[in-house]
């Protein structure tokens, strides 16, 4: 039995690559569509999940923050996981996404990138064996379309490196004018916009005479795509709670 996918966001970029993946997939199929600017794209598309017709098992949310509340209780209401692939979540947000998470299987992650999650590992490892001989700083660039800065996956890694030193850093963004030397406590986290730029990630370990960097360069939204899906696949079925790339990649 195929799971059944609703696609929020579903006429944008990232609903295009992941309908199109589907078309091939042997486990996993798109029913509807729910997106404020419907379009034919192969699948019913709704402007609101109150007007789904369709059954479904799981919902991959493509969209954006806002409006947050009506996918989580339409998920709810019809006992579904939902993917969250979106970032840019205000704490409220966060706090509305930990109150569901007690009735609704939720799978949300700041990168859907298999690579990303690994670069998460990675600079965790990294803090712990190097400490406070080195400056840690972050540099992420994205299209000129993107709202908002820093990004989700800076963050993320910024608390990976964070865990490392007990959450005591302090998270910097930019820097402009006579701000002082660098303190130890900071991590800083600088945003670029331009372009087409689908998602580049630098972490930054400056120590004295030598300097270690890890990144990850995303050539095209499609490795999204894959993990939307491989998620909607894992959280298909699953108890109610949280669950992120890491519980995943542990199964």
């Amino acid at each position: 039995m195929k799971t059944r996918i609703i696609l929020c966001g579903a006429c944008g970029k990232m609903g295009g690559n992941v309908l199109s993946l589907l078309a091939s997939d042997e486990q996993a199929v798109a029913v509807c569509g729910v997106d404020l600017y419907p379009r034919e794209i192969g699948i019913p598309v709704y402007t609101r999940f109150a007007d789904i017709q369709e059954e479904a098992d799981v919902i991959i949310d493509f969209s954006s923050a806002e409006n947050l509340q009506e996918r989580l209780e339409y998920a709810k209401q019809k006992r579904l996981g939902i993917v969250l692939a979106s970032t840019g979540f205000s704490k409220e947000d966060l706090a509305l996404i930990d109150e569901y998470a007690k009735e609704v299987a939720i799978f949300k992650t700041a990168n859907l990138s298999l690579g990303v999650n690994v670069m998460q590992a990675l600079v965790k490892a990294a803090a712990q064996i190097l400490g406070d001989a080195f400056d840690v700083e972050i540099i992420e660039k994205h299209h000129n379309l993107k709202k908002d800065a820093p990004s989700g996956t800076a963050l993320m890694l910024a608390d990976s490196v964070n865990e490392a030193f007990d959450g005591k850093k302090n998270y910097v963004g930019g820097r402009e004018g006579i701000v002082g030397a660098r303190t130890k406590n900071e991590i800083g986290i600088h945003a670029v916009r331009g372009g087409t730029i689908v998602g580049e990630h630098e972490v930054i370990f400056a120590g004295e005479d030598e300097v270690i960097t890890v990144s990850h360069s995303a050539a095209s939204k499609r490795v999204f795509a894959v993990g939307a899906i491989r998620a909607a696949k894992f959280i298909f079925q699953k108890q109610a709670g949280s669950y992120e790339m890491k519980d995943l990649l542990a199964e």
